[in-house]
């Protein structure tokens, strides 16, 4: 099930899900209107409340996350945000989900979500990502951080202050589950509908 929310003021919009595999690479693309300052935020790793306000349990995997622009060219990676922007996980001590702001220019753009050590080849996104075919697809035997603490194929992401925002139809994920981070937006544009149509029928 994909979700893609529009609207004419940016909005927030985050996403939830599963990897069936941990080589597995999970695809969004997201829509800029105007020059904005964009956010890629995970709750993955240490958890905590999104921007939907769900809370997001901890002990999911080390995520990092690959930025492309309309053509397919890796605009920047990052592996793991500051202790500044992100939470320690209450186990590990560790701030290893991802805050990755960025200013871009009106456009389409494709982030990619992966495990830490799966990034992409090269610049650009036709290029695939390190363990991309591999044969056995747990290529480590499932989801350890970098300091081999076992992990849960859980990630969460927020993509903020986008026009709107959809997940790809890619090679990673089970049980993807996107959600509005703003319900409000989605309740106007239905009541926007419903007051059109009452106007047009009276």
């Amino acid at each position: 099930m994909t979700l893609s929310i529009s609207s004419a003021h940016a909005a927030d919009i985050s996403f939830t899900g599963q990897f069936a595999y941990d080589n597995d690479v999970e695809q969004f693309s997201f829509t800029v209107g105007a020059p904005s300052s964009v956010t890629l935020r995970t709750w993955s790793y240490a958890g905590g409340i999104n921007a939907a306000g769900d809370a997001i349990p901890r002990g999911g995997f080390d995520p990092s996350i690959a930025l492309f622009d309309t053509n397919g060219v890796l605009i920047g990676e990052q592996d793991d945000g500051s202790c500044a922007d992100v939470a320690a996980d209450a186990i590990t001590g560790n701030c290893w989900d991802i805050f990755y702001t960025t200013t871009l220019a009106p456009g389409t753009y494709t982030a990619a979500l992966f495990q830490y050590d799966n990034f992409a080849n090269g610049p650009t996104l036709a290029q695939g990502f390190f363990y991309d075919g591999d044969a056995n697809r747990n290529f480590r035997g499932g989801f350890y951080d970098d300091a081999g603490d076992q992990r849960e194929p859980r990630w969460a992401l927020d993509i903020l202050n986008v026009a709107s925002a959809s997940m790809q139809d890619g090679n990673g994920g089970e049980g993807d589950v996107p959600e509005p981070g703003s319900l409000a937006l989605l309740g106007l544009g239905v009541f926007g509908l419903a007051a059109a149509r009452r106007r047009r029928s009276v």
